[in-house]
């Protein structure tokens, strides 16, 4: 059965209310603003409101003194948004329009919710599976709300969009390794740790390179790359305008798996950067690669951990479509996952 989406009650969200959350967007990323600035209002508007929610739940859980009871908090905020009696607040007002809007199914939010509640836990994944689990919440749960704030909602882009999503959180983990480390986190698959003759718990207490560290996250990269296939199907089923923009974010993400390869997977005593003039040849050829596409590809299943998502989306009724450039999703899952390494840097400050 679809569920029916109940209208906000409280407070209606004014213009001043979503100009509060592209102030936050401002002062909080210079960068993902900067990008939002080309995307046409209509998008822009209902992106902030999201962006700004989801960035208030994210610095609950990592900076604040008592990350589980702000996370709580932040859970108490959702269930009024989504009753329709939001909190009189500005981001909680312009989130509550938006879900409302979109019908953006509830079970995104609250998946991302859970990870942010793994990483406070100190959550370990002992193979690959538990890992992509992780993934599919702080990062697949992103691209699915983005996709359904365009108003796209078929079966198999949502999927592609959480292969994305969780292609680049693989990646992200494989670069920062040792930054983690130094913060106290491994999200490495332990079993995978054990294989190659690393002791975990050791190897946190004292992180180093090692040649067979070097296999580990080679190992991961090709899983992200297996991710990053999967998503290339779906790229080419859209629009052909869309296709471009799409193809380079995920060419320059993927790159960043691409140079800690080069470094032979040593990811502990440096952080893979991709240098701006092979950003330029990339963004040639993912433009390339955008106008050669075919449109087909379909039919790929989504993977175990991430279909609750797509299952969630299927389940909800849009209320009005919204059909703009995709790019904005991928904005904003760089944004969620640049935001991570940034934690960790003011952690060891």
């Amino acid at each position: 059965m679809r569920q029916s989406w109940p209208s906000p009650r409280g407070r209606p969200a004014t213009a001043e209310d979503f100009a509060a959350c592209r102030g936050m967007l401002r002062n909080a990323s210079r960068t993902f603003h900067a990008a939002s600035l080309l995307l046409p209002s209509r998008v822009r508007q209902p992106a902030s409101a999201l962006y700004a929610f989801c960035r208030l739940a994210d610095d609950a859980a990592d900076l604040a003194g008592d990350g589980d009871a702000a996370l709580e908090r932040m859970r108490r905020r959702l269930d009024r948004a989504y009753a329709g009696r939001p909190l009189d607040h500005a981001v909680d007002r312009a989130f509550a329009d938006v879900v409302d809007r979109f019908a953006i199914p509830r079970a995104l939010p609250e998946a991302l919710f859970e990870g942010f509640e793994w990483d406070l836990a100190g959550r370990r994944y002992a193979d690959l599976g538990e890992l992509n689990a992780y993934a599919a919440r702080v990062a697949g749960t992103v691209g699915a709300m983005m996709a359904v704030l365009m108003g796209v909602r078929d079966g198999d882009v949502v999927a592609r969009a959480c292969d994305l999503g969780m292609a680049m959180q693989l990646s992200n983990i494989a670069r920062d390794v040792g930054e983690d480390a130094r913060a106290g986190r491994l999200y490495l698959p332990l079993e995978w740790l054990r294989e190659a003759g690393i002791d975990p718990d050791g190897w946190l207490a004292d992180p180093a390179f090692s040649p067979a560290l070097g296999d580990v996250v080679r190992r991961l990269l090709a899983a992200a790359d297996e991710f990053y296939r999967h998503a290339d199907s779906g790229i080419a089923c859209l629009p052909p305008a869309c296709r471009p923009g799409i193809q380079a974010a995920r060419h320059l993400y993927a790159e960043i798996g691409r140079e800690v390869e080069r470094a032979g997977g040593d990811s502990v005593s440096r952080r893979a950067v991709v240098p701006a003039r092979r950003k330029a040849l990339l963004l040639a050829r993912a433009s390339a690669a955008a106008l050669a596409g075919t449109g087909e590809g379909g039919g790929l299943r989504s993977v175990e951990e991430s279909r609750f998502l797509v299952e969630a989306v299927a389940a909800t009724v849009a209320r009005e479509e919204v059909r703009d450039d995709p790019v904005v999703w991928l904005l904003l899952l760089f944004e969620r996952l640049e935001r991570g390494q940034r934690v960790a840097l003011k952690r060891q400050g």
